[in-house]
């Protein structure tokens, strides 16, 4: 990043307050998720979390459509998703909507890929987000809204079509994982031969 990053510019940039907002949003989501957790309580959490996934898609749109894209959002943006979700999966764990293991398997894949990502970046390689990835956090985004939705006459099927995106999601993350490391190793091969015809020359 370079000095202009952090200009009062690209800081206060639209795209990147509502990254902000988001990001404030998320302590008090697990707050207010926080047990004893009652009916009233989850609604509010789940409209909390609609006003939060409707920050991280205004942002993107925003961003590319008036080239207000930043290094600060670059960063953020994609952290606060993060966030978002593990925070709130983790809270759910709690009010025994998803089983631990399943949360871990999803946190797992996050950290597995943002390493992954920080290594081809030390290279110089940049790993593009996927359409697999992209589908991945829609899916994701799709179950926790319904498991955070309290309505008692409805909730099995809220809970039941909740774990279903939540497992589509799990097969999207690893499916997409599995695509990161392929597209990785095949840019380092490139890498490495570009470097070792450099060394030896025409």
């Amino acid at each position: 990043m370079t000095h202009d990053d952090f200009s009062r510019k690209n800081l206060t940039a639209l795209p990147n307050l509502l990254t902000y907002l988001r990001m404030i949003s998320i302590p008090i989501i697990l707050v207010v998720l926080a047990p004893p957790t009652t009916g009233y309580r989850m609604n509010v959490a789940f409209v909390l979390y609609v006003m939060a996934s409707i920050t991280d898609y205004l942002d993107g749109i925003l961003a590319r459509r008036y080239d207000m894209v930043t290094s600060v959002g670059k960063l953020l943006d994609p952290l606060a998703d993060k966030l978002l979700t593990c925070g709130v999966l983790i809270m759910l764990i709690e009010l025994d909507k998803v089983h631990g293991w399943v949360v871990f398997l999803i946190i797992g894949r996050e950290f597995t890929i943002t390493g992954l990502r920080s290594i081809a970046a030390s290279q110089g390689l940049i790993l593009d987000a996927s359409r697999m990835g992209k589908n991945k956090m829609v899916s994701q985004t799709i179950a926790l809204l319904f498991l955070l939705l309290h309505v008692p006459s409805l909730a099995y099927p809220l809970w039941l079509t909740g774990t279903v995106f939540l497992w589509i999601s799990v097969i999207l993350g690893y499916w997409s994982a599995a695509g990161y490391f392929v597209d990785f190793y095949r840019k380092a091969k490139q890498l490495q031969a570009s470097r070792e015809s450099a060394r030896t020359g025409p």
